[in-house]
């Protein structure tokens, strides 16, 4: 059976972040410093809508 995706119980603000750690299998806190990484080289709109696009979908 496959893994669902959904938020995280360890959250900062929504609990995406770190629900995508879990699907993937990595640490919480570096995959929110990989985003935020990302987010800031994407000149930080790419990150907020793939954020707010994830929100939207993730089951809580």
């Amino acid at each position: 059976m496959a893994k669902a995706l959904k938020r995280s119980d360890d959250k900062v603000i929504a609990g995406i972040i770190g629900g995508l750690a879990d699907y993937v299998g990595i640490d919480h806190s570096l995959a929110r410093i990989i985003f935020s990484i990302l987010t800031l080289f994407s000149f930080e709109i790419g990150g907020v809508i793939i954020y707010i696009i994830c929100l939207c979908f993730m089951k809580d």
